[in-house]
Protein backbone atom coordinates (compact mmCIF):
# COMPACT_ATOMS: atom_id res chain seq x y z
CA UNK A 1 0.00 0.00 0.00
CA UNK A 2 2.80 2.54 0.59
CA UNK A 3 4.77 1.57 -2.41
CA UNK A 4 1.56 2.62 -4.62
CA UNK A 5 1.24 5.64 -2.54
CA UNK A 6 4.64 6.45 -3.44
CA UNK A 7 4.27 5.76 -6.53
CA UNK A 8 0.90 7.74 -7.12
CA UNK A 9 2.85 10.62 -5.73
CA UNK A 10 5.15 10.41 -7.96
CA UNK A 11 3.03 10.68 -11.14
CA UNK A 12 1.48 13.54 -9.74
CA UNK A 13 4.59 15.00 -9.42
CA UNK A 14 5.21 14.13 -13.36
CA UNK A 15 2.01 15.56 -14.42
CA UNK A 16 2.54 19.10 -12.01
CA UNK A 17 5.90 19.34 -13.60
CA UNK A 18 4.74 19.00 -17.03
CA UNK A 19 2.12 21.47 -16.75
CA UNK A 20 4.30 23.90 -15.52
CA UNK A 21 6.82 24.05 -18.02
CA UNK A 22 3.89 23.66 -20.72
CA UNK A 23 3.07 26.86 -19.48
CA UNK A 24 6.23 28.43 -19.58
CA UNK A 25 6.54 27.31 -23.04
CA UNK A 26 3.33 28.66 -24.32
CA UNK A 27 4.49 32.10 -23.23
CA UNK A 28 7.01 31.68 -25.87
CA UNK A 29 6.93 31.35 -29.52
CA UNK A 30 8.56 28.13 -30.58
CA UNK A 31 11.12 30.48 -32.54
CA UNK A 32 12.03 31.97 -29.74
CA UNK A 33 12.82 29.13 -27.77
CA UNK A 34 14.61 27.46 -30.40
CA UNK A 35 16.76 30.63 -30.64
CA UNK A 36 17.83 30.30 -26.89
CA UNK A 37 18.82 26.75 -27.41
CA UNK A 38 20.83 27.72 -30.56
CA UNK A 39 22.17 30.72 -28.68
CA UNK A 40 24.18 28.46 -26.42
CA UNK A 41 26.09 27.46 -28.99
CA UNK A 42 29.65 28.73 -28.57
CA UNK A 43 32.19 30.09 -31.42
CA UNK A 44 34.09 27.21 -32.73
CA UNK A 45 37.34 26.52 -31.29
CA UNK A 46 36.01 26.49 -27.52
CA UNK A 47 36.31 22.25 -27.03
CA UNK A 48 39.53 20.76 -27.68
CA UNK A 49 40.39 17.20 -27.63
CA UNK A 50 43.20 16.60 -24.88
CA UNK A 51 42.69 13.13 -24.04
CA UNK A 52 42.16 10.72 -27.22
CA UNK A 53 40.64 8.53 -24.93
CA UNK A 54 37.67 11.01 -24.13
CA UNK A 55 37.05 11.26 -27.59
CA UNK A 56 32.91 9.94 -27.53
CA UNK A 57 32.09 11.92 -24.59
CA UNK A 58 31.05 14.96 -26.73
CA UNK A 59 29.27 14.67 -30.71
CA UNK A 60 32.17 17.24 -31.71
CA UNK A 61 35.83 18.60 -31.24
CA UNK A 62 36.99 21.73 -32.78
CA UNK A 63 40.54 23.06 -34.41
CA UNK A 64 41.64 19.14 -34.06
CA UNK A 65 45.18 18.60 -35.48
CA UNK A 66 46.05 16.52 -38.14
CA UNK A 67 49.40 14.95 -38.20
CA UNK A 68 51.29 13.77 -41.04
CA UNK A 69 50.13 10.45 -41.06
CA UNK A 70 46.73 11.94 -41.71
CA UNK A 71 47.66 14.61 -44.21
CA UNK A 72 49.12 11.87 -46.82
CA UNK A 73 46.03 9.61 -46.15
CA UNK A 74 43.60 12.43 -46.74
CA UNK A 75 46.04 13.22 -50.17
CA UNK A 76 46.09 9.55 -51.17
CA UNK A 77 42.56 9.40 -51.30
CA UNK A 78 41.95 12.39 -53.39
CA UNK A 79 44.24 11.20 -55.78
CA UNK A 80 42.63 8.08 -55.99
CA UNK A 81 39.01 9.36 -56.55
CA UNK A 82 40.42 11.89 -59.08
CA UNK A 83 42.12 9.21 -61.77
CA UNK A 84 38.82 8.98 -63.56
CA UNK A 85 37.83 12.07 -64.51
CA UNK A 86 33.87 12.81 -66.01
CA UNK A 87 33.67 12.88 -69.67
CA UNK A 88 33.50 16.21 -71.20
CA UNK A 89 30.26 15.65 -72.98
CA UNK A 90 28.99 15.26 -69.24
CA UNK A 91 31.13 17.65 -67.48
CA UNK A 92 29.06 20.30 -70.23
CA UNK A 93 25.87 18.74 -69.46
CA UNK A 94 26.69 19.44 -65.74
CA UNK A 95 27.40 22.68 -66.40
CA UNK A 96 24.58 23.87 -68.48
CA UNK A 97 22.08 22.11 -66.27
CA UNK A 98 23.13 23.25 -63.00
CA UNK A 99 20.20 24.78 -62.23
CA UNK A 100 18.07 22.26 -63.22
CA UNK A 101 19.91 19.81 -61.01
CA UNK A 102 19.17 21.98 -58.22
CA UNK A 103 15.70 22.58 -58.81
CA UNK A 104 15.47 18.46 -58.61
CA UNK A 105 16.82 18.93 -55.49
CA UNK A 106 14.59 21.01 -53.73
CA UNK A 107 11.68 19.71 -55.22
CA UNK A 108 12.15 16.46 -53.56
CA UNK A 109 13.22 17.99 -50.43
CA UNK A 110 11.63 21.42 -50.06
CA UNK A 111 12.15 22.41 -47.23
CA UNK A 112 13.14 19.76 -44.84
CA UNK A 113 17.32 19.12 -45.99
CA UNK A 114 18.58 22.15 -44.10
CA UNK A 115 18.17 23.23 -40.79
CA UNK A 116 17.77 27.21 -39.90
CA UNK A 117 21.13 28.22 -39.70
CA UNK A 118 20.81 30.22 -36.11
CA UNK A 119 24.42 29.63 -35.57
CA UNK A 120 25.64 32.70 -38.19
CA UNK A 121 24.68 35.06 -35.34
CA UNK A 122 27.85 33.40 -33.21
CA UNK A 123 29.96 33.19 -35.77
CA UNK A 124 28.98 36.61 -38.34
CA UNK A 125 27.47 38.76 -35.44
CA UNK A 126 27.69 41.48 -38.17
CA UNK A 127 24.23 39.94 -38.93
CA UNK A 128 23.05 40.40 -35.41
CA UNK A 129 21.09 43.55 -34.35
CA UNK A 130 24.02 46.02 -33.16
CA UNK A 131 24.82 47.37 -29.69
CA UNK A 132 23.97 50.14 -28.30
CA UNK A 133 27.57 51.22 -27.17
CA UNK A 134 28.37 52.10 -30.86
CA UNK A 135 25.17 54.55 -30.58
CA UNK A 136 26.41 56.25 -27.49
CA UNK A 137 29.95 56.12 -29.08
CA UNK A 138 28.54 57.97 -32.15
CA UNK A 139 26.56 60.52 -30.23
CA UNK A 140 30.28 61.84 -28.26
CA UNK A 141 28.69 60.26 -24.95
CA UNK A 142 31.66 59.33 -22.41
CA UNK A 143 32.20 55.64 -21.82
CA UNK A 144 32.02 56.07 -18.28
CA UNK A 145 28.53 57.37 -18.45
CA UNK A 146 27.05 54.51 -20.52
CA UNK A 147 25.95 51.31 -19.55
CA UNK A 148 28.18 48.23 -19.87
CA UNK A 149 25.38 45.99 -21.48
CA UNK A 150 24.19 46.42 -24.84
CA UNK A 151 20.93 46.56 -27.00
CA UNK A 152 20.22 46.22 -30.43
CA UNK A 153 20.02 50.06 -31.74
CA UNK A 154 22.90 51.45 -33.10
CA UNK A 155 23.53 55.27 -34.02
CA UNK A 156 22.59 54.60 -37.45
CA UNK A 157 19.78 53.05 -37.13
CA UNK A 158 18.54 55.29 -34.38
CA UNK A 159 19.14 58.03 -37.41
CA UNK A 160 16.88 56.07 -39.43
CA UNK A 161 14.10 55.87 -37.09
CA UNK A 162 13.92 59.55 -36.78
CA UNK A 163 14.03 59.88 -40.50
CA UNK A 164 13.21 63.16 -42.27
CA UNK A 165 11.21 64.95 -39.62
CA UNK A 166 11.67 68.49 -39.03
CA UNK A 167 10.64 68.58 -35.29
CA UNK A 168 13.66 68.25 -32.87
CA UNK A 169 11.78 67.23 -29.69
CA UNK A 170 9.69 64.98 -31.77
CA UNK A 171 12.89 63.48 -33.16
CA UNK A 172 14.26 63.09 -29.45
CA UNK A 173 11.34 61.46 -28.51
CA UNK A 174 11.59 58.99 -31.41
CA UNK A 175 15.09 58.07 -30.38
CA UNK A 176 14.40 57.61 -26.87
CA UNK A 177 11.87 55.45 -27.70
CA UNK A 178 14.02 53.09 -29.61
CA UNK A 179 16.58 52.76 -27.21
CA UNK A 180 14.57 51.91 -24.33
CA UNK A 181 12.44 49.89 -26.54
CA UNK A 182 15.52 47.89 -27.51
CA UNK A 183 16.16 47.54 -24.17
CA UNK A 184 13.42 46.06 -23.03
CA UNK A 185 13.40 43.06 -25.81
CA UNK A 186 16.67 42.28 -24.24
CA UNK A 187 15.14 42.41 -20.24
CA UNK A 188 17.48 45.16 -19.49
CA UNK A 189 17.14 48.08 -17.40
CA UNK A 190 16.41 51.34 -19.32
CA UNK A 191 18.81 53.95 -19.85
CA UNK A 192 19.20 56.78 -17.88
CA UNK A 193 16.66 59.71 -19.47
CA UNK A 194 19.15 62.78 -19.24
CA UNK A 195 21.54 60.39 -20.79
CA UNK A 196 19.36 58.94 -23.80
CA UNK A 197 18.17 63.05 -24.53
CA UNK A 198 21.81 63.85 -25.48
CA UNK A 199 22.35 61.19 -27.64
CA UNK A 200 19.10 61.60 -29.11
CA UNK A 201 19.67 65.34 -29.62
CA UNK A 202 23.09 64.96 -30.79
CA UNK A 203 22.13 62.43 -33.44
CA UNK A 204 19.26 64.60 -34.69
CA UNK A 205 20.95 67.58 -34.73
CA UNK A 206 23.80 65.63 -36.97
CA UNK A 207 20.73 65.10 -39.61
CA UNK A 208 19.54 68.66 -39.93
CA UNK A 209 23.29 69.87 -40.59
CA UNK A 210 25.01 66.95 -42.02
CA UNK A 211 24.74 66.64 -45.81
CA UNK A 212 23.40 63.29 -47.05
CA UNK A 213 25.62 61.20 -48.10
CA UNK A 214 26.17 60.36 -51.91
CA UNK A 215 27.62 56.80 -53.14
CA UNK A 216 28.17 57.27 -57.03
CA UNK A 217 28.51 54.05 -59.19
CA UNK A 218 31.33 53.25 -60.99
CA UNK A 219 30.20 54.03 -64.56
CA UNK A 220 26.83 53.98 -64.02
CA UNK A 221 24.65 57.53 -63.23
CA UNK A 222 22.71 55.58 -60.51
CA UNK A 223 23.06 56.99 -56.98
CA UNK A 224 22.20 55.74 -53.70
CA UNK A 225 20.91 59.27 -51.77
CA UNK A 226 18.26 60.96 -49.48
CA UNK A 227 16.26 62.15 -52.55
CA UNK A 228 16.07 59.40 -55.51
CA UNK A 229 15.61 60.11 -58.95
CA UNK A 230 13.09 57.83 -61.21
CA UNK A 231 15.30 55.64 -62.29
CA UNK A 232 16.80 55.14 -58.94
CA UNK A 233 13.90 53.19 -57.85
CA UNK A 234 14.47 49.54 -56.54
CA UNK A 235 13.53 47.27 -53.76
CA UNK A 236 14.67 48.05 -50.17
CA UNK A 237 15.88 51.46 -51.63
CA UNK A 238 14.85 53.30 -48.26
CA UNK A 239 16.62 50.64 -46.01
CA UNK A 240 19.45 51.77 -44.05
CA UNK A 241 20.91 48.73 -44.23
CA UNK A 242 20.63 45.80 -47.09
CA UNK A 243 22.59 42.49 -47.15
CA UNK A 244 22.28 39.88 -49.70
CA UNK A 245 22.59 36.22 -49.20
CA UNK A 246 23.87 34.59 -52.20
CA UNK A 247 22.67 31.15 -52.83
CA UNK A 248 19.55 31.49 -50.33
CA UNK A 249 18.01 27.93 -50.57
CA UNK A 250 14.63 27.66 -49.37
CA UNK A 251 15.49 30.68 -46.63
CA UNK A 252 17.51 29.15 -43.97
CA UNK A 253 19.87 32.17 -43.26
CA UNK A 254 17.08 34.55 -44.68
CA UNK A 255 14.20 34.42 -42.25
CA UNK A 256 16.53 34.01 -38.96
CA UNK A 257 18.41 37.31 -39.78
CA UNK A 258 14.71 38.78 -40.52
CA UNK A 259 13.30 37.18 -37.25
CA UNK A 260 15.94 38.43 -35.67
CA UNK A 261 17.04 42.02 -36.78
CA UNK A 262 12.89 43.36 -35.99
CA UNK A 263 13.88 46.89 -37.43
CA UNK A 264 11.97 47.52 -40.76
CA UNK A 265 15.02 49.04 -41.93
CA UNK A 266 17.39 46.41 -42.39
CA UNK A 267 16.63 44.37 -45.88
CA UNK A 268 16.99 41.43 -47.19
CA UNK A 269 17.73 40.47 -50.60
CA UNK A 270 18.17 36.66 -51.63
CA UNK A 271 18.95 35.05 -54.58
CA UNK A 272 19.08 31.18 -55.54
CA UNK A 273 20.09 28.98 -58.74
CA UNK A 274 17.20 27.30 -58.38
CA UNK A 275 13.62 28.83 -59.20
CA UNK A 276 12.03 26.01 -56.91
CA UNK A 277 14.00 27.77 -54.41
CA UNK A 278 13.15 30.76 -54.63
CA UNK A 279 9.48 29.77 -54.78
CA UNK A 280 9.33 28.03 -51.59
CA UNK A 281 10.84 31.11 -49.87
CA UNK A 282 7.94 33.33 -51.31
CA UNK A 283 5.47 30.66 -49.89
CA UNK A 284 7.05 31.15 -46.41
CA UNK A 285 4.52 32.46 -44.18
CA UNK A 286 7.55 35.32 -42.83
CA UNK A 287 8.33 36.25 -45.94
CA UNK A 288 7.29 39.92 -46.53
CA UNK A 289 8.34 41.98 -49.74
CA UNK A 290 8.33 44.82 -47.63
CA UNK A 291 11.46 43.69 -45.84
CA UNK A 292 13.20 40.66 -48.29
CA UNK A 293 13.30 40.43 -52.58
CA UNK A 294 13.93 36.76 -53.27
CA UNK A 295 15.06 36.44 -57.35
CA UNK A 296 16.37 33.98 -59.08
CA UNK A 297 19.98 34.55 -60.23
CA UNK A 298 23.12 32.83 -61.48
CA UNK A 299 26.06 34.82 -59.79
CA UNK A 300 28.55 33.42 -62.72
CA UNK A 301 25.73 35.11 -65.47
CA UNK A 302 27.32 38.46 -65.68
CA UNK A 303 24.94 39.58 -67.73
CA UNK A 304 21.78 38.40 -65.30
CA UNK A 305 20.47 41.79 -63.94
CA UNK A 306 20.31 42.55 -60.48
CA UNK A 307 17.76 44.31 -58.30
CA UNK A 308 19.89 46.95 -56.76
CA UNK A 309 22.70 49.43 -57.87
CA UNK A 310 26.52 49.49 -57.46
CA UNK A 311 27.87 50.43 -53.76
CA UNK A 312 24.70 49.82 -52.07
CA UNK A 313 25.11 46.46 -50.16
CA UNK A 314 26.33 46.15 -46.43
CA UNK A 315 26.04 42.27 -46.46
CA UNK A 316 27.01 39.91 -48.86
CA UNK A 317 26.28 36.58 -47.03
CA UNK A 318 27.72 33.31 -49.20
CA UNK A 319 27.17 30.00 -47.40
CA UNK A 320 28.03 26.76 -48.98
CA UNK A 321 27.14 28.31 -52.37
CA UNK A 322 30.53 29.24 -54.30
CA UNK A 323 31.38 25.66 -53.82
CA UNK A 324 28.35 24.65 -56.58
CA UNK A 325 30.16 26.97 -59.60
CA UNK A 326 32.44 26.27 -62.28
CA UNK A 327 35.83 27.00 -60.41
CA UNK A 328 37.39 28.85 -63.70
CA UNK A 329 33.84 31.33 -63.03
CA UNK A 330 34.56 32.33 -59.73
CA UNK A 331 36.70 35.34 -59.45
CA UNK A 332 34.48 37.14 -62.59
CA UNK A 333 31.51 36.68 -60.00
CA UNK A 334 33.23 37.65 -56.82
CA UNK A 335 34.64 41.46 -58.81
CA UNK A 336 30.70 41.52 -59.75
CA UNK A 337 29.72 41.19 -56.01
CA UNK A 338 32.65 43.21 -54.43
CA UNK A 339 31.26 45.87 -56.89
CA UNK A 340 27.82 45.99 -55.35
CA UNK A 341 29.44 46.27 -51.56
CA UNK A 342 29.05 49.83 -50.16
CA UNK A 343 32.41 51.22 -48.88
CA UNK A 344 33.01 49.28 -45.44
CA UNK A 345 30.60 46.43 -46.16
CA UNK A 346 31.76 42.94 -46.38
CA UNK A 347 31.38 39.45 -46.91
CA UNK A 348 30.61 36.75 -44.92
CA UNK A 349 31.71 33.54 -46.36
CA UNK A 350 31.66 29.79 -45.23
CA UNK A 351 32.14 26.61 -47.12
CA UNK A 352 33.74 23.54 -47.62
CA UNK A 353 37.58 23.15 -46.76
CA UNK A 354 40.23 20.79 -49.14
CA UNK A 355 40.50 17.57 -47.66
CA UNK A 356 36.88 17.68 -46.10
CA UNK A 357 35.14 14.19 -45.23
CA UNK A 358 32.82 14.56 -47.92
CA UNK A 359 35.66 15.26 -50.86
CA UNK A 360 37.23 11.47 -49.17
CA UNK A 361 34.40 9.96 -49.59
CA UNK A 362 34.11 10.56 -53.46
CA UNK A 363 34.26 7.29 -55.59
CA UNK A 364 36.65 7.16 -58.73
CA UNK A 365 34.91 8.73 -61.79
CA UNK A 366 32.76 11.36 -59.52
CA UNK A 367 35.86 13.90 -60.00
CA UNK A 368 34.79 16.73 -62.40
CA UNK A 369 38.45 18.29 -62.15
CA UNK A 370 40.88 19.17 -59.62
CA UNK A 371 38.78 19.16 -56.07
CA UNK A 372 35.48 19.37 -58.48
CA UNK A 373 33.28 16.74 -58.01
CA UNK A 374 30.00 15.67 -59.13
CA UNK A 375 27.25 14.47 -56.54
CA UNK A 376 24.97 11.34 -57.38
CA UNK A 377 21.86 14.22 -57.57
CA UNK A 378 24.12 16.02 -60.24
CA UNK A 379 25.02 19.02 -58.03
CA UNK A 380 28.33 20.09 -58.03
CA UNK A 381 30.43 20.64 -54.85
CA UNK A 382 34.50 22.12 -54.77
CA UNK A 383 36.83 21.96 -51.97
CA UNK A 384 38.80 25.17 -51.42
CA UNK A 385 42.13 26.11 -49.74
CA UNK A 386 42.77 29.46 -47.65
CA UNK A 387 45.08 30.76 -50.12
CA UNK A 388 42.46 30.10 -52.95
CA UNK A 389 40.32 32.19 -51.27
CA UNK A 390 42.68 34.65 -50.16
CA UNK A 391 43.71 34.49 -53.66
CA UNK A 392 40.20 34.85 -54.74
CA UNK A 393 38.96 37.71 -52.65
CA UNK A 394 42.36 40.20 -52.54
CA UNK A 395 41.69 39.85 -56.66
CA UNK A 396 38.12 41.52 -56.02
CA UNK A 397 39.59 44.66 -54.04
CA UNK A 398 38.30 43.38 -50.65
CA UNK A 399 40.62 43.53 -47.48
CA UNK A 400 41.12 40.17 -45.68
CA UNK A 401 39.85 40.47 -41.25
CA UNK A 402 39.41 36.28 -41.44
CA UNK A 403 40.62 33.65 -43.48
CA UNK A 404 40.79 30.76 -41.17
CA UNK A 405 40.64 26.41 -41.30
CA UNK A 406 37.45 25.13 -38.97
CA UNK A 407 38.75 21.52 -38.82
CA UNK A 408 36.23 19.95 -36.45
CA UNK A 409 35.92 16.44 -35.42
CA UNK A 410 32.10 14.80 -34.76
CA UNK A 411 31.43 11.65 -33.88
CA UNK A 412 28.46 9.20 -33.95
CA UNK A 413 28.94 7.96 -30.09
CA UNK A 414 26.27 5.46 -30.91
CA UNK A 415 28.87 3.55 -34.05
CA UNK A 416 31.70 4.70 -32.46
CA UNK A 417 32.52 6.22 -36.03
CA UNK A 418 34.48 9.31 -36.28
CA UNK A 419 33.91 11.94 -39.19
CA UNK A 420 36.72 14.82 -40.27
CA UNK A 421 35.13 17.98 -41.49
CA UNK A 422 37.04 20.75 -42.99
CA UNK A 423 35.23 23.73 -43.80
CA UNK A 424 37.10 27.64 -44.35
CA UNK A 425 35.41 30.60 -42.91
CA UNK A 426 36.04 34.21 -44.23
CA UNK A 427 35.20 37.66 -43.53
CA UNK A 428 36.56 40.46 -46.41
CA UNK A 429 35.87 44.41 -46.45
CA UNK A 430 35.38 46.54 -49.17
CA UNK A 431 37.97 49.63 -48.61
CA UNK A 432 36.61 53.17 -47.74
CA UNK A 433 38.71 54.50 -50.85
Amino acid sequence: GIFMQLMFSLKIFRLLHFFSISRKISRTSRTEVKQKMEDKRPQFGNRFLTESNNVFEHNAWDNVVWDEEQEKEALEKVKANSINLVSQEMFEKYENEAGDYWDSFYTIHQNRFFKDRHWLFTEFPELAPPTLTDAMEASNIDEDSSESNSTILTAKETVLKIGDTTNTNDDKEKTKFSLNTAREINNEPKSDSAQIDKASSSLANDLKTKEPEVCYEEGSNDTITGDKGEGDVYPGEKAHMRILEVGCGVGNTVFPVLQTNNDPGVFVYCCDFSNTAIDIVKEHADYDPERCHAFYCDITDMSAPLPFPENSLDVIVMIFVLSATHPHKMQEAMNRLARHLKPGGKIMFRDYGRYDMAQLRFKNGKCLSDNFYVRGDGTRVYFFTQEELRDLFTKAGLVEEQNLIDRRLQVNRGRQIKMYRVWVQCKYRKPLT
